[in-house]
């Protein structure tokens, strides 16, 4: 899969569905992104936090680029410029923020990869938009209003694309929600994969759950 700009963004959407993992020992993030991949969801927010997180990217991407082509790693919880030049040079495809940081946005406008920076208002979603991101990241998600905000901001600007994190669940009734008010895909943490199934090593069932989650996404919008 040719991994640029237009692309990830375009798989971003299409899985509907973004996973958001970490974990400090690389065998176990590669087979729990293995097992997001073989359930639809291979673009894998991989979360920035933890003592030498850089480096576990650096080797779990190292290993997907020969490994498994399909997967698109990106990397959230940035929030300033030089670690993200980090990042990028460890093989990131896009970018995920709690904040909007304009120095991230050029540094990631300059090196074409998708910065997808945190607003909280119509106004930090406008001033995201005007730094050329093209997916926002509502954050915290159900803190900042939920499903209606996301109305509340698509009646006036209709062109934005939101994705939020927190606070959009794995079942229909959330799906439901948060989808039918505009968003265009949602960040899922620990309730898609789940400190159970990490406990019991249980790939299979992690990736069961995935595929279900891209399934009903899909089903949602009315696309299956």
């Amino acid at each position: 899969m040719l991994k640029n700009r237009m692309a990830v963004l375009q798989a971003l959407e299409t899985q509907g569905v973004v996973p958001v993992f970490y974990h400090p020992d690389v065998e176990i993030c590669k087979n729990v992104i293995q097992a997001c991949a073989d359930g639809g969801a291979p673009c894998i927010e991989f979360t920035n936090r933890g003592d030498f997180a850089a480096n576990v990217f650096y080797e779990v991407t190292k290993h997907f680029a020969s490994a498994d082509p399909r997967v698109i790693m990106g990397v959230g919880s940035i929030v300033d410029a030089p670690t993200a030049g980090l990042y990028i040079a460890n093989g990131a495809k896009f970018m995920v923020s709690p904040i909007v940081n304009a120095d991230v946005a050029k540094l990631c406008n300059r090196r074409m990869i998708p910065y997808s920076p945190g607003c909280g208002s119509a106004t930090e979603i406008s001033y995201a938009q005007e730094l050329g991101c093209e997916i926002v990241k509502v954050f915290p998600g159900s803190s900042v209003g939920g499903p209606d905000f996301i109305k509340a901001v698509m009646g006036p600007m209709p062109w934005t694309k939101i994705m939020p994190t927190g606070g959009v669940d794995p079942d229909e009734a959330s799906i439901r929600k948060w989808f039918g008010a505009g968003i265009v895909a949602a960040g899922m943490g620990s309730k898609l994969i789940t400190q159970e199934a990490l406990d019991a090593k249980d790939y299979a069932g992690i990736s069961k759950k995935v595929r279900e989650t891209v399934d009903l996404i899909a089903k949602v919008r009315g696309k299956a």
